[in-house]
């Protein structure tokens, strides 16, 4: 697997597949883990760190069959690689940018993968596409029971899973939904979700997690509270509230279509004719009219595009895959340009097949 194929494919999570897979981009699951006899990473020298990244990349290799995983060091990547792989969800921007011995693993697909030394010794991932947070758990389950078979986690009788940050002790767990919730944007009643989810100890994010904004209409939404709570009681909350965003979003476009399917033609087709278009374009204009044709796409608006094309194209159009294919850094203008070529281009072969 080399990272030159990622400029061309997308992960299996972004596949457009899986339940609600309209309004649910993708489910997460994370486990924070650490392992006993070694210091948190905030004490921990170079030394110590590269002990950590060796012995758990030594646990990693002992996993066989399906779930065999590239390992890559990030201390050996360029700006550029790291980047793509923060862009593909696979490391955390503090991952990405820090210092010292750390490493990811992931497989083929991209649903499965580990940080090494990120915040804490291991971050474990397993992501699906649709809303499958519970599919997710189950393997999540699997690898972690496998993993701990190798390795010795710190654990406390009374507290849990022992973590560097208080609030992942307990589970360690980190269960999130990525959502597209353009209605709801559009009519201004995205409020009202964000009351209901923060009522149950949820929070909402932007599209790469904690600090980064809403672009394009995408939320993640994942649990706050890991301490005092099972596994399942974490995705069970989630779980609980998703059915009515899903139905509350689903409602709204069908209202939408009724009432104002005219206007909406018409935002969905501008959006669509500013991408097959433009010469120059930001990342947040694309974000923002990749939305709505998507948006076109799940109401049957627009009929030649799959909702995997606008999954990829949201990939393919972020900073470090520009940098990627093009094989240099390149400024925000040049990027700009390089963009609006790359989508007019991808949607001249879509029309041509």
């Amino acid at each position: 697997m080399q990272l030159d194929d990622f400029s061309t494919r997308a992960g299996e999570w972004l596949s457009g597949e899986g339940p609600h897979s309209d309004v649910v981009i993708s489910s997460r699951i994370r486990l924070a883990r650490n392992l006993a006899d070694h210091l948190f990473l905030s004490r921990a020298d170079d030394r110590q760190k590269r002990l950590v990244a060796d012995e758990v990349s030594e646990a990693l290799d002992s996993l066989d069959g399906s779930m065999k995983l590239k390992r890559m060091d990030i201390e050996d990547l360029d700006s550029i690689d790291r980047l793509l792989l923060l862009e593909r969800h696979l490391i955390s921007r503090e991952h990405a940018f820090a210092k010292g011995a750390r490493a990811v693993a992931f497989d083929a697909g991209e649903t499965t993968s580990v940080m090494i030394n990120e915040e804490d010794h291991l971050r474990q991932q397993v992501m699906r596409s649709g809303f499958q947070l519970e599919e997710a758990w189950r393997a999540m389950d699997e690898m972690d029971r496998r993993l701990e078979e190798e390795l010795d986690f710190a654990f406390d009788d009374q507290y849990g899973y022992l973590t560097a940050c208080p609030t992942n002790v307990g589970t360690g767990l980190r269960a999130s939904v990525m959502l597209h919730l353009p209605a709801l944007v559009m009519t201004r009643q995205i409020e009202k979700v964000f009351q209901a989810v923060t009522k149950i100890n949820l929070a909402v994010r932007g599209l790469f997690g904690e600090g980064t904004q809403a672009l394009g209409d995408f939320y993640q939404i994942s649990n706050q509270r890991t301490l005092g709570l099972s596994e399942e009681e974490v995705i069970g909350n989630i779980s609980s509230i998703l059915p009515q965003i899903i139905s509350f979003e689903h409602k709204i476009r069908k209202e939408l279509l009724s009432s104002k399917r005219e206007v909406l033609e018409d935002k969905v087709w501008r959006a669509y004719g500013a991408l097959a278009n433009a010469r120059v374009i930001s990342s947040k204009e694309t974000m923002e009219t990749l939305s709505l044709v998507r948006l076109g796409v799940t109401t049957d608006l627009v009929g030649h595009l799959e909702i995997h094309h606008v999954n990829e194209l949201f990939l393919f159009t972020q900073p470090g895959h520009l940098q990627k294919v093009e094989g240099q850094e390149l400024d925000s203008k040049e990027r700009d340009i390089v963009r609006a070529t790359q989508v007019r281009e991808y949607l001249d072969d879509l029309q041509a097949t």
